[in-house]
């Protein structure tokens, strides 16, 4: 079991919680994700980490309940337990295994959309512990969405763009980009972590500007062992794994198309599984045929 050390919600239905697992504390790096199950009953849910300390032993994760399984996770409480908490899984960031020297010859553009801004933290907050140049785009539809802006901002310089405006930038971070690297900005590498119809339009500007950009596709994953086959994903005309080879790809390689239709494949069961969770919640017995 896996204690809840602390929870807050960031933005509506925005969940941080720190979880108490110094195995994996000890263990994670930048880029990596956990499985979490809430109960025996509940999916397997991957979750980026979003930051850890191995002294202290403890990793969070952010969570947003937009399903049956995820709501389950952020219902529960400070002190409560979660039954599963696997990991580190995954490829760490490719950068924590170049020299650092190499490293502080480079200037970093992270672009975070949305509950992806919680993952980019642990990489930003690890290559600024090194004396990395880093700047962070930060998006959301409005301020109201924004998360991790203070931690960030401590880290790192931030550019905040908002759809409507109601803070920072009006408009995409897409347009963000364009604006800071024509007012004579540079970077030498991009990196990319959000809704997937973000990525694609983040890498189609970058790569118009021809700055590198990597980006992670770990919605796209289900067991996080490479056996369920449901997070394949087209990376440079080949079948790869995204739980196993990923989850951070070169954003030039990747077929968006294809990632965006395999995750359009699951909303069916989604949606079963909310009306047998409406059902459970009103107290009738399911008519779907799922309940025992």
């Amino acid at each position: 079991m896996y204690k809840i050390l602390y929870k807050r919600e960031l933005a509506a239905g925005i969940w941080e919680m720190r979880i108490e697992a110094p195995r994996v504390a000890r263990a994670a790096l930048p880029g990596q994700f956990v499985i979490v199950r809430a109960d025996e009953h509940g999916e397997r849910i991957p979750l980026t980490i979003a930051d850890y300390d191995p002294q202290e032993g403890w990793v969070t994760i952010v969570t947003q309940a937009i399903g049956v399984s995820t709501r389950k996770i952020v219902a529960l409480e400070e002190g409560e337990s979660l039954i599963d908490f696997a990991g580190p899984l995954g490829r760490p960031s490719d950068f924590v295994k170049e020299p650092i020297e190499e490293l502080r010859k480079r200037r970093f553009l992270f672009v975070a959309g949305g509950v992806g801004t919680a993952p980019v933290y642990p990489q930003v907050k690890w290559l600024s512990e090194r004396g990395v140049e880093c700047e962070v785009i930060i998006g959301a539809k409005t301020k109201d969405m924004l998360i991790f802006t203070e931690r960030m901002s401590a880290v790192a310089k931030v550019h905040i763009a908002t759809d409507d405006g109601s803070e920072g930038f009006k408009g995409m971070v897409t347009a963000l980009i364009r604006e800071l690297i024509d007012g004579g900005e540079k970077y030498d590498e991009a990196v990319a972590i959000g809704p997937m119809i973000m990525m694609k339009f983040v890498t189609l500007t970058t790569r118009e500007c021809n700055l590198k950009t990597t980006v992670s596709l770990n919605a796209l994953m289900v067991d996080g062992t490479g056996m369920c086959g449901a997070c394949r994903v087209t990376v440079g005309g080949r079948t790869r794994f995204t739980c196993v080879d990923g989850p951070e790809f070169d954003a030039f390689e990747v077929d968006f198309d294809e990632a965006m239709r395999r995750q359009g494949m699951y909303r069916t069961q989604e949606e079963r599984a909310n009306a047998i969770a409406a059902e459970r919640a009103a107290g009738h017995k399911c008519r779907i045929g799922l309940d025992k």
